[in-house]
């Protein structure tokens, strides 16, 4: 009896501390975030991305990077198309073109030095400009912070050509890249997320204001309680 009464207060005490809306997972996520960071980080994605920017030459990373970035053009062209951005989907398709061709294959971002920067968007942030909402946070092993709408919104991304086309290794192989690099960028926000007081919390609250950023073009409105998160926050979405 005294084990099972216990039981139903911790319970009950982890209800209260637990009571993020778009967290309601929150003590199943926790526990993945754990598994994520202090393992699959620590001793396999951390290494690799060290010795990844420390051992690969620059260009080589440049280059593979810009070839896994040329592939999510066409991607970017239907999704400002889908929003209604015209001049975004004109930029977008016009590097794609340029990049394949002249750029070797997307390897050298031609694009950009002529002044087309690019226009990143997913249809995570179509389906949020429809006023769809993001769903519970969910915190997935391997893959870090999602939710529902970014999920469906990689799996539609993903279906856009030439990335259908894209056979298993050189699948793995493109998103290999785009991973270790926004790790190696991560570096240097880390110590900013080790003197959180919840890092796990710290994350969470990042990804949201980065959604909505993405969703909001930038023009986003700071509650009192964000804004004093912001510095710290800021400097680490810098990095994503």
């Amino acid at each position: 009896m005294l084990g099972g009464c216990a039981s139903q207060q911790g319970v009950e005490e982890q209800a209260k501390q637990y009571n993020d809306p778009k967290d309601p997972f929150e003590s199943v996520n926790r526990q993945m975030w754990d598994f994520n960071y202090d393992v699959l980080d620590a001793y396999i994605l951390r290494p690799t991305a060290v010795v990844y920017a420390d051992y690969m030459p620059q260009f080589a990373r440049t280059g593979l990077l810009n070839m896994a970035l040329n592939l999510e053009e066409p991607s970017n062209t239907v999704n400002n198309l889908l929003q209604g951005k015209l001049s975004g989907t004109f930029v977008s398709l016009g590097r794609f073109l340029l990049n394949s061709t002249v750029g070797l294959l997307g390897s050298i971002d031609v694009a950009t030095e002529i002044g087309l920067k690019r226009e990143d968007e997913e249809f995570g942030e179509v389906l949020g400009a429809w006023g769809i909402g993001t769903g519970p946070y969910l915190m997935v092993p391997g893959l870090g912070p999602n939710d529902p709408r970014s999920g469906v919104g990689t799996y539609v991304d993903s279906a856009y050509g030439p990335l259908d086309s894209l056979n298993i290794y050189f699948t793995v192989l493109r998103s290999g890249i785009k991973a270790l690099e926004a790790r190696a960028a991560l570096i240097q926000q880390e110590q900013q997320l080790d003197s959180s007081s919840d890092p796990y919390s710290f994350v969470k609250s990042a990804y949201f204001q980065n959604l909505e950023y993405k969703v909001k073009d930038g023009k986003v409105e700071q509650t009192k309680e964000q804004d004093a998160l912001d510095d710290d926050i800021d400097a680490y979405l810098e990095g994503l």
